[in-house]
């Protein structure tokens, strides 16, 4: 299997267990949110949603650069139009590492913060690392689902709620 294979196959494979649990947010929370440090529900659901995306950005770029972002999330109102997003995002970044070179995964992306460089990888690294960061943040929407005592779908086998 080829790194490309492999990277499409994670990324299908994270789809389904962010797909149920950006399914189990219930609308009128999402405003609510653990800690006043916190993202909202909503905040912290649009960002898993956006992160396959990442793949995308990261073939198409040499860097990210925070201090001359002009970031908006998403305007997402409800259920519907948040996984409606997420599929989009999902697809782009398919569509894009399914055409991708393998070379391209060689080569070196920076993420910076002006002049403050906070990592160089390798795009297939930081493609890795954006697979991470989705299942880092869709644990933090588990954590606030369990604190609304809702349930939790299970991600790589059933959850304390399926059994």
């Amino acid at each position: 299997m080829s790194v490309i294979q492999a990277l499409l196959k994670e990324m299908n494979e994270e789809a389904v267990t962010s797909r149920k649990m950006l399914s189990r947010i219930p609308e009128d929370k999402y405003n609510w949110q653990p800690h006043p440090k916190s993202m909202t529900m909503l905040r912290l659901a649009t960002h898993v949603a956006e992160l396959p995306g990442w793949v995308t950005m990261t073939l198409n770029t040499p860097e990210l650069d925070f201090s001359k972002m002009d970031y908006k999330p998403a305007p997402v109102k409800n259920t519907q139009e948040l996984l409606a997003y997420f599929e989009a995002t999902l697809e782009d970044g398919k569509k894009h590492l399914e055409a991708a070179d393998p070379e391209q995964l060689k080569e070196l992306w920076t993420l910076r913060d002006g002049d403050h460089v906070i990592s160089t990888n390798t795009k297939a690294e930081v493609i890795r690392m954006a697979y991470c960061q989705i299942v880092h943040h869709r644990a933090q929407l588990g954590v606030y689902l369990r604190l609304l005592d809702i349930p939790i779908p299970g991600s790589y086998g059933p959850s304390a709620d399926e059994n």
